[in-house]
């Protein structure tokens, strides 16, 4: 996959998945635009002194006005939104807060990012369109396994249900938008979260990132709409 010339907004790319994503841009020959919140992310970030990585420091990415900052003056070819969080909660034990904390972290900062590309791919005029890949989960496409974490569920079905939505709206444009859903990822973070847990089964974040690369890549001419499973012997 060749990324020579073109420039990748990757949200979330401080973390664990967002980092490998990241590393895989570059190699390719990207350049990359990659907003963090948090410092310390910022600080262990490991391409952040590459001459083609811009690291812009962004209050919230569910705010309107951070988001619309965020993508001025650039042209991006992809957008790649990783960006997001998870709180366990049974619906009785949710309260309002924690429903939206989840809404806005995931579903709301996934739209309002989606808006911006887009809006910036088609100002650009370009002929060639662009790529947008978002991030759900397994409970989107599978809500049952979802009982526990409900919120989080909710929001991460949104984000499949907007990037099939915005498929069809974006298409005639040239632009692809699709999803990855992974299950639960081999992360230093996972691991000790789960030590009893099966590693082996855990889809590998460069796995992951490899389906991400490629969906946001000038290789994938015809896949739209889609919300891939990317679950791996789990």
């Amino acid at each position: 996959m060749d990324f020579s010339g073109k420039h990748v907004v990757v949200t979330g790319g401080t973390g664990a998945l967002g980092t490998a994503v990241t590393g895989m841009l570059l190699a390719a020959g990207a350049s990359c635009t990659v907003p963090y919140v948090h410092e310390a992310e910022m600080q262990r970030f490991p391409h952040g002194g590459n001459s083609k990585v811009k690291l812009i420091a962004v209050s919230d990415l569910a705010d309107e006005a951070a988001v619309a900052k965020l993508f001025t003056g650039i042209t991006p070819w992809a957008s790649i939104h990783i960006a997001g969080g998870f709180a366990p909660g049974k619906v009785a034990e949710t309260d309002k807060a924690a429903l939206m904390a989840q809404i806005d972290g995931n579903l709301v900062s996934c739209f309002l990012c989606c808006r911006a590309a887009v809006k910036a791919m088609l100002a650009a005029g370009a002929t060639t369109g662009g790529r947008i890949v978002n991030v759900a989960a397994r409970p989107a496409l599978e809500p049952r396994s979802g009982a526990g974490m409900s919120a989080y569920t909710i929001a991460k079905n949104g984000v499949a249900t907007l990037t099939i939505a915005l498929a069809e709206e974006v298409a005639k444009d040239g632009i692809l938008v699709n999803a990855v859903a992974p299950s639960i990822m081999d992360t230093a973070a996972n691991r000790k979260a789960m030590p009893k847990a099966n590693f082996d089964l855990w889809p590998k974040v460069e796995d992951v990132a490899a389906t991400i690369v490629f969906l946001a890549s000038p290789d994938n001419r015809v896949t739209r709409g889609g919300i891939v499973p990317v679950y791996g012997k789990s």
